[in-house]
């Protein structure tokens, strides 16, 4: 699982460890992934976490270490997690920009997922959840690369959730919504900068605009993960699900 020392990749990080997986996190910072694994519950003796220190935009150095790991650890859930990329506009955003998106968005989880399926076809079962955005559905005009690139990595997980389907193989991505992470926090920040509205009166805005009234809780996109990766969601892949408190418009 990617990005995951906070946030809502930590928050599925210790669901699925409630739930006695074993539980490999990956990120940049060692430090902070050493504190998080430590942190992570245990449920019975045979169970143990770990973590591999991967940056996402050294694609080389990273596929080598993911392709290093799971020659010697098979996979059997994936969680595909990265970063969001910088938010700005179309008419603001560079070529290398989108460039570094697709890498960050869109080469790792194509490569990544590439990587563990053998395991997975040879053992004609796996679970594949890709950590996605509900702009794919309603596009922000201020964040046009994640509009751009998540909508095309979700256009290749549901064609790859077709082959792989009769290996009981299943794909499927959740639209995330507003939640309460260090993400949606830098992105209130950035937006407060331009001095029309404080940090406060923004948040309050995005909690009004979500029919439940509020931001979403790790914890809970964990449970949505957990029960994808479970036996009860066996027949359930090629999904877009979106998680966002009744936000869409779009069904």
């Amino acid at each position: 699982m990617g990005a995951c020392t906070g946030g809502i990749g930590y928050g599925v990080a210790t669901v699925l460890a409630e739930c006695g997986a074993n539980v490999t996190l990956m990120a940049r910072n060692e430090a902070k992934l050493k504190k998080a694994v430590e942190l992570l519950p245990a449920v019975h003796n045979e169970q143990s976490h770990s973590y591999l220190v991967v940056d996402f935009l050294e694609y080389e150095k990273y596929r080598q270490r993911i392709s290093e790991f799971v020659q010697r650890n098979p996979i059997d859930i994936l969680i595909n997690n990265t970063n969001g990329p910088k938010p700005g506009t179309a008419l603001n955003m560079d070529m290398a920009s989108y460039q570094t998106a697709f890498d960050l968005l869109f080469k790792t989880v194509c490569e990544t997922t590439t990587l563990v399926l053998p395991h997975m076809i040879a053992k004609k079962q796996g679970r594949i959840i890709n950590v996605s955005s509900i702009t794919i559905k309603e596009p922000s005009a201020s964040l046009v690369l994640s509009n751009t690139i998540r909508s095309a990595t979700a256009a290749w997980a549901k064609t790859l959730s077709k082959e792989v389907a009769s290996y009981n193989i299943t794909v499927n991505t959740i639209l995330t919504g507003y939640f309460d992470t260090e993400r949606i926090n830098q992105l209130i920040a950035e937006e407060a900068a331009s001095g029309k509205f404080t940090v406060e009166e923004i948040k309050q805005k995005r909690e009004a605009h979500v029919p439940m009234k509020r931001l979403g809780k790790p914890e809970e996109y964990g449970h949505l993960v957990a029960f994808l990766a479970s036996e009860y969601a066996a027949y359930l892949t090629g999904a877009n699900i979106p998680l966002d408190g009744g936000l869409l418009n779009n069904v």
